[in-house]
Formats: structure tokens, C-alpha cells, sequence
């Protein structure tokens, strides 16, 4: 048992390293918001790895209030991005400023 928790719990930390690399590099705001919420599953998951080994329940109300904040700042992050013109999805192209397209999204006239 010992040696699956130390090998969970070294997943974990190599995990954790390679999303803080994410975090830093970016490259947009999108994909570090994504890269947080990663890192705060990550912690809750180390938690629960803790409370695996030290064979208490103390820490389960902590998990539970990280994962609700991390779903609240995920969430309200979202919600602030996507209102952003050319921090999510693609910028309009060439093309698209030729046809009078500013984003993502069909143009009026272009359906069916």
C-alpha cells in the first residue's frame, strides 16, 4: 500500500511541476486559467493521497471547499474571457476581414 501512495504521490508532484511550466508559459490567458485548475486538482488530489496515508478524514472539508473555488474561479474567468475579442479561439484571417467576417461565427446571409 505504501508503495502506491509514494508512487501516487510522486505522479502528483511531477504533475504539479509540468503544470506550473504551463502556467508560466502560457501562452494564453485561456490555457493558464485551464493550467490552474489543473494545479488546484492536483493539490486536492495530494490532499486526499495525505489523507490516504496519515489514515484520517480531517482533510475532506478542505478538498471540498478547493474544488468549489476552483470551480467558481474557473468558471468567472471563463465567463470574463469569452467576452474578449481574440484571447479565445482564432483571430479573423485574411479572408474573413475580406468578407466582413470579425471572428468566429458564420456571417449574416452565410446560412442556409
Amino acid at each position: 500500500m505504501e508503495v502506491v501512495l509514494f508512487i501516487a504521490g510522486a505522479m502528483l508532484v511531477a504533475a504539479a511541476a509540468l503544470t506550473l511550466v504551463r502556467i508560466v508559459r502560457g501562452p494564453g490567458p485561456s490555457d493558464r486559467v485551464v493550467a490552474t485548475d489543473v494545479l488546484i486538482t492536483t493539490v486536492a488530489g495530494g490532499l486526499a493521497v495525505e489523507a490516504a496515508i496519515n489514515d484520517h478524514h480531517y482533510t475532506i472539508p478542505v478538498i471540498l471547499v478547493i474544488s468549489l473555488l476552483a470551480f467558481a474561479g474557473t468558471v468567472s474567468m471563463a465567463r470574463f474571457v469569452a467576452g474578449r475579442e481574440g484571447v479565445v479561439g482564432r483571430g479573423p484571417t485574411a479572408r474573413d476581414r475580406q468578407r466582413g467576417l470579425e471572428g468566429d461565427g458564420p456571417a449574416e446571409g452565410d446560412g442556409a
